[in-house]
């Protein structure tokens, strides 16, 4: 038996059409005498491909649970970032896409969660925020202090951020990685 439409959540994982997708977003509506309906975005966990779903009553679709494990993040090889378990060392590499642009600030050697599907890592838990480091911006003219002025910085691994003119070559800034919009200076 499948999931009924009121029972379909943010962030959960589902088995729909025989492949596992995540909810990224969803609305239920019930309207007058008509019976509920349900519509949300759904991301094909190993493409990362969004697609929109429209949902009646009971769906073919069922909740699956996802073992979590602890993993390193390694490097990345073209297309493909590559995570290590911690306990077990095995390599599991995921695509770019289905990582979206967030993994892009992902720091070699850090630790995030994985989820596992019959053995398999279908999903990685990103970090919202990181710390990088300016390797190289113009330095801020004195004076030029008009309100909300700003400048371009390379970071660690080549990403341009627009940052405050008093951020300097060397410094340490916290990123939201779901924006890629500078916080904080460290």
């Amino acid at each position: 038996m499948g999931l009924s439409i009121s029972e379909f959540r943010k962030g959960m994982t589902i088995l729909y059409g025989g492949e596992l997708y995540e909810v990224v977003d969803y609305e239920h509506n019930k309207r007058g005498r008509g019976s509920a309906v349900g519509s949300g975005r759904l991301k094909h966990l190993k493409t990362g491909k969004l697609t929109t779903e429209t949902f009646r009553g009971f769906e073919d679709t069922s909740s699956v649970f996802l073992e979590s494990r602890e993993l390193q993040y390694l490097f990345h090889d073209g297309d493909n970032f590559i995570f290590m378990d911690v306990e077990r060392f095995d390599q599991f590499p995921i695509a770019k896409s289905v990582l979206g642009p967030q993994g892009e600030y992902l720091v070699e050697g850090a630790n995030l969660i994985g989820y596992y599907y019959n053995s398999e890592l279908v999903k990685v838990d990103l970090p919202n925020f990181t710390q990088l480091k300016v390797i190289k911006t113009e330095p801020g003219v004195r004076g030029d202090t008009v309100s909300n002025v700003d400048k371009e910085a390379t970071l660690d691994g080549g990403i341009v951020v627009r940052v405050p003119l008093f951020v300097k070559e060397g410094d340490v800034l916290k990123i939201d990685t779901r924006t890629g919009t500078y916080v904080e200076r460290v």
